[in-house]
């Protein structure tokens, strides 16, 4: 397993919906990597030094590098393509489309309305990819130590148990964030309020809304 390349940058070009490659020499070896097209604002000049954070995707024909800025980055890309139906190209639309803190964190609380942003990801896409990568990556940002945004007064283990237990009720990822995030606010609500109160109140505002 190749873990990054690091080398002299040869160029760097786009093809048809808008890939970009990049192309690194490694003591003459020029290695053709696909990156997301943000990184092109921060990526050093030609002919400078760079370091890529790499996935090898081995296919019957051809062997495949997706590069990164950094290791955290290709982590979250591995997660991405681990989830049914989720491919290459759309979990580098992700990456693209939302920095990584506000990906992860977009996951992490089930905010779909963050994640449907990125063309080609639906409702249901998104609704998935939560419900299979929320804990994954709850975990693995504390590993990481990855800073990312909840949603406002709601302590994290608390918004977890909120989201566990509305979901098993049969709510969707996308109800159940927007009732976390709706109630959030209320003044009868807060860190020392029991889960069950909270619970009451989401509820509450999901049938409102039924």
């Amino acid at each position: 397993m190749i873990g990054y390349l690091k080398g002299e940058i040869v160029g760097v070009y786009k093809t048809t919906g808008n890939r970009v490659f990049l192309t690194v020499d490694v003591r003459g070896v020029g290695y053709e990597v696909q990156i997301p097209p943000r990184w092109l604002a921060d990526l050093p000049a030609v002919s400078e030094s760079v370091c890529v954070f790499t996935h090898l995707q081995v296919r019957e024909d051809q062997l495949v590098f997706y590069g990164f800025a950094s290791q955290a980055q290709r982590d979250v890309f591995r997660q991405l393509v681990s989830v049914s139906g989720i491919g290459s190209q759309l979990a580098i639309a992700l990456l693209d489309t939302l920095d990584l803190p506000e990906l992860v964190g977009a996951i992490v609380s089930a905010d779909t309305s963050a994640l449907v942003k990125t063309p080609g990801v639906g409702k249901k896409t998104a609704e998935r990819i939560a419900l299979e990568l929320k804990s994954k990556l709850a975990a693995w940002r504390e590993q990481a130590g990855l800073s990312v945004t909840l949603t406002p007064q709601v302590d994290r283990q608390l918004q977890e148990d909120l989201e566990m237990t509305l979901l098993a009720l049969g709510y969707s990822t996308s109800e159940v964030s927007e009732a976390i995030a709706a109630i959030a606010s209320e003044p009868e609500l807060s860190g020392e309020t029991p889960v069950e109160q909270w619970l009451k109140r989401a509820i509450a505002w999901l049938s409102d809304r039924a």
